[in-house]
């Protein structure tokens, strides 16, 4: 997660074929991540749509940062 660069985003399947695990361990990854400001899983979505976000304010916190990173283009 912390190699997506700042305005970017990947899938879970993107990064679990690209690391060799199931997209699940992804998606748990991002669900555990203890910092997600630092550990920017806001970056990584669902193949059809959001996916969650492990920090305060939940997916809506995840909307307010794709969209101050101007990563937000398929949310409009």
């Amino acid at each position: 997660m912390s190699a997506i660069p700042f305005g970017e985003t990947r899938t879970y399947g993107e990064l679990a074929q690209q690391l060799g695990v199931p997209a699940q361990a992804i998606g748990q990854a991002c669900g555990g991540n203890p910092i997600p400001i630092l550990i920017p899983c806001h970056r990584v979505l669902g193949a059809n749509g959001l996916g969650g976000y492990s920090g305060d304010g939940g997916v809506e916190t995840k909307v307010w940062l794709l969209r101050h990173e101007r990563a937000a283009g398929l949310l409009i």
